[in-house]
């Protein structure tokens, strides 16, 4: 019985439930070979072996550990742990050492545990288990400070082949300092050998920096990323770091990430990806699209990069380019070993690529691609796309009954369902219906900015001019960062060649709010030219459409060429927007007032 209570004690989990943060990271496995733990008893070799000894394990020591655990667990950790660290002392046991430690935890006491773990490096010194348990401890009772020569140690101690592991582990356990300042500051301290040494500099430089970043100094980041470049251009960590801060404000951090992708043309694909959805972000989608057709030249046999770029193509009104990248990444999404992001794939696939068949009214292809999609997540925008299918073939009631027919799991499932009907009254010119409904679910929520936006646009469509300009000075205040509403109004002034002066500052707004946005940039094209400024309205559109070649940017940049006398250039510029979506509006309006037939 004796017997049983100490290997129990001995194998007693140290993330009990009573214990606190931090939990201890076990050290891995004893590699073949090592010695093994001299408790308990019984995993000691049979004495007829000739090789055997005696165990330094007593019965008095016995008694210790064992009363040492029962003490622990009956209520009283402290004189447990007193007795457990007395046994780890005497049998200079690491894993009596840690369970010390765990009891000391267990009873939320700090302090003794960080006795019995500097106690456990006393009596073993080159226990890196009992360093890495010192540091981990002092992190969790905010004492950074003291972590500068212990962990300076550790990172001595590890060998090179283990160093990118070992900067992922520092850089998680210092986040959870409270003086973010500071961590950084003991980790630059920490790493000064490193951070000159060409093997490890820029791995190092890289885990300053990310530690500088979350103290929230960014600049101070962007300088780490860019030394550690300079001391190891082929380094990954780097460009990782800079991807992290691109950003309109931060001009200095694309230019890592580029200079890594284009001196390294084996660069983890991962980054690249991870490069492309940030230029996505930021609107910039020339830029991604480049990145992913690079990818997909040099890698084909990715899934992810084939999706994210038919994807881009299907915005950019590239159909036939996307239907093939889309039944590309299907035919490899086989291979992706997540079964989880091999569904979310294909149901995105499969979604577009029935946008795409709905674009050139097949609309049997369209319900093929629709009827693929199993994912449960997705049946709102499954259904949502079935009816608008019904819609576009003169079944609106059908379409508005399947809307209508949707579950509604949460509120957010409620609002979508509702501004999915409105949509279809839209797309069907029903605006009047689509206002009224607005006006309604505005009056319940008066202050949800979807529903003030949809209420202005719709507005505009009715010509209520005074009521859309209402609303969307609602929005504004509603949402001061919103740049659809400061776009909106100002183009709307534009266009009527109203207010002029006041259009430009709205629109420059605008901007500043998005400035990768190339549709605002298309109002403030239009503004230009309103204005008279007609060379500048030339660059803006022509940027523009090049980023995005949408008809409706196309109509106004053709306007503006045929207004300068660059008949031929427009035209050729109507005729590529005539094919990607003949029945646009304001492509069309602009075709009859001028009198042009592309």
């Amino acid at each position: 019985m004796l017997l049983a209570c100490a290997a129990q004690a001995q194998t007693s989990d140290p993330a009990a439930p009573k214990s606190p943060a931090p939990i201890i990271e076990r050290p891995a496995p004893s590699r073949p070979g090592t010695r093994p733990a001299t408790v308990p008893a019984a995993a000691a070799k049979p004495a007829s072996e000739p090789d055997a000894r005696p165990s330094a394990l007593t019965s008095e020591l016995f008694y210790e550990i064992l009363m040492g655990e029962m003490t622990a667990r009956s209520g009283d950790p402290g004189s447990g742990y007193a007795l457990v660290l007395d046994a780890a002392r005497r049998l200079r046991d690491g894993k009596l050492f840690q369970r010390a430690v765990e009891i000391a935890l267990q009873s939320r006491s700090g302090d003794a545990a960080l006795a019995a773990s500097r106690a456990w490096q006393e009596t073993l010194p080159n226990s890196r288990d009992a360093r890495r348990i010192e540091l981990q401890i002092l992190i969790a009772l905010n004492r950074i400070g003291e972590t500068v020569e212990p962990l300076r140690a550790e990172i001595a101690a590890t060998p090179q082949i283990e160093k990118p592991m070992l900067m992922a582990v520092i850089t998680r356990n210092y986040s959870r300092a409270s003086d973010k300042k500071q961590a950084a500051s003991v980790v630059e301290q920490a790493l000064v050998d490193e951070l000159k040494s060409p093997a490890t500099g820029a791995l190092a430089w890289a885990t300053v920096g990310r530690m500088r970043l979350n103290a929230g100094d960014t600049s101070g980041a962007l300088d780490a990323a860019f030394k550690g470049q300079q001391i190891d251009p082929a380094s990954d960590a780097p460009a990782a770091l800079a991807l992290e801060m691109i950003d309109p404000g931060q001009p200095l951090a694309e230019p890592i990430v580029t200079r890594y992708l284009a001196n390294n043309p084996k660069a983890p694909p991962d980054l690249r990806i991870a490069y492309a959805r940030v230029l996505v972000e930021n609107r910039r989608y020339a830029d991604s699209t480049a990145q992913l057709q690079a990818l997909t030249a040099a890698r084909p046999e990715l899934a992810e990069p084939w999706l994210l770029l038919g994807s881009l193509q299907a915005q950019a009104r590239q159909d036939a380019a996307a239907e093939t990248s889309l039944k590309r990444y299907i035919d490899l999404s086989a291979n992706q070993k997540d079964p989880d992001d091999r569904q979310r794939g294909t149901t995105q696939a499969y979604l577009v690529l029935s946008q795409l068949a709905e674009r050139r009214k097949d609309f049997t292809a369209a319900e093929r691609w629709l009827a693929r999609v199993d994912s449960a997540d997705e049946l709102v925008v499954a259904q949502t796309r079935r009816a608008g299918l019904l819609a576009r073939q003169g079944k609106l009631p059908q379409a508005r009954e399947l809307v209508r027919g949707l579950p509604e799991r949460t509120p957010e499932d409620k609002k979508q369902k509702f501004l999915a009907e409105v949509q279809l009254l839209r797309d069907a010119k029903q605006y009047q219906a689509a206002y009224d409904m607005l006006t309604q679910a505005s009056a319940a929520a008066p202050n949800d900015s979807d529903l003030v936006y949809d209420q202005a646009m719709v507005a505009e469509k009715l010509n209520r001019l005074d009521e859309m300009e209402r609303l969307l000075r609602r929005l504004i205040e509603l949402k001061p960062e919103n740049q659809n509403a400061y776009n909106a109004l100002g183009y709307s002034f534009a266009d009527r060649k109203i207010r002029l002066d006041e259009a430009r500052t709205l629109i420059q707004k605008a901007v500043q709010l998005a400035p990768e946005d190339p549709f605002i940039a298309d109002s403030l094209g239009w503004v230009e030219f309103r204005l008279g400024n007609t060379t500048e309205a030339i660059r803006i559109l022509e940027a523009a459409y090049k980023t995005r070649p949408d008809p409706e940017i196309g109509a106004h940049f053709g306007e503006v060429l045929w207004a300068t006398g660059q008949k031929d250039r427009a035209v050729t510029i109507w005729k590529e927007a005539l094919l990607s979506d003949a029945e646009n509006e304001t492509l069309q309006e602009t075709l009859k007032r001028l009198r042009v037939k592309p």
